[in-house]
């Protein structure tokens, strides 16, 4: 297996990596939305239909592979990711479900031996805001799709979502967090600008480059305490935890915990997020 990512490799085979298998159905939720609502823009982007071939990058725990399965039929759908944890839980569920037209592969999209010209469509909701070099991953994923073929792909909008902004200004008020603007590592934050976006599709190959605002939720919890729990336990809040005194980290759970009260909603914590939906098609 061929990784040049190794910083997420290392994160994703690791504790973060681990953490989402072992709460897969919480992270389910969280990213998908009640009922699956953040995923409705995505897949009505991709048209898959049922004898479609396709690629799902950054599956994680397969969410959005079984999904695209259940409309491809007659074709067959692979999911790729760098985390072994998340991979075994994806092969469990889609067992569990019944759905056996999908497999999943280990690897690092920008450098995986992927099948040429073989997809009809790319996914990936956010998995792409990950690679360490994004041109170069997705001139890989371009030779993979037929010529013609769609990528469709989510990412963020806006790092600073004033509900979620709340939330960490609480926590920085007492654990110091790293600058978002100085935040050079691949993420979200650095794959918000669509002019960038514009620039890494079409320098990698792809044309009719178009990119759509939407509105999506992030659920947190059932209760702020609920949630807080949650938010404490992900890979990067607990490293910032690490390097502060328990005082402040107490101080920063009490202060995140009535800033996640005022966004209880219908029985749910939620958070408002904007994002870009991104379609392209290989040239």
């Amino acid at each position: 297996m061929k990784i040049v990512n190794t910083h997420q490799a290392e994160a994703w085979n690791g504790y973060e990596g681990t953490h989402w298998a072992e709460n897969q159905e919480r992270y389910e939720v969280m990213v998908g939305g009640r009922g699956g609502r953040n995923d409705v823009s995505l897949f009505e982007a991709a048209g898959i239909e049922r004898d479609h071939h396709v690629l799902d990058i950054g599956c994680g725990n397969g969410q959005t592979t079984r999904t695209a399965a259940r409309k491809a039929t007659g074709g067959h759908v692979l999911g790729i990711d760098l985390s072994g944890p998340m991979l075994e839980r994806a092969r469990r569920t889609a067992v569990a479900e019944g759905i056996d037209n999908v497999s999943f592969e280990q690897g690092d999209a920008q450098v995986h031996d992927l099948p040429a010209a073989r997809f009809d469509v790319a996914i990936s909701r956010g998995g792409i805001m990950y690679f360490a070099d994004p041109m170069a991953a997705f001139a890989n994923i371009g030779a993979a799709l037929k010529p013609g073929g769609r990528l469709v792909f989510g990412c963020g909008r806006d790092a600073s979502d004033a509900d979620f902004g709340a939330v960490w200004a609480a926590i920085g008020a007492h654990v110091a967090l790293p600058d978002p603007a100085e935040d050079t590592a691949p993420g979200p934050a650095t794959f918000t600008d669509p002019g960038r976006i514009r620039e890494i599709l079409t320098g990698a190959g792809f044309e009719g480059v178009v990119l759509r605002e939407v509105e999506s939720e992030m659920v947190l919890g059932e209760n702020a305490a609920d949630a807080v729990g949650f938010i404490f336990g992900w890979g990067p809040t607990r490293f910032w935890m690490s390097e502060a005194d328990s005082a402040s980290v107490g101080r920063a759970r009490e202060e995140a915990t009535a800033a996640l009260r005022t966004l209880e909603r219908g029985g749910f914590v939620v958070v408002k997020t904007s994002g870009w939906l991104v379609t392209a098609t290989w040239r």
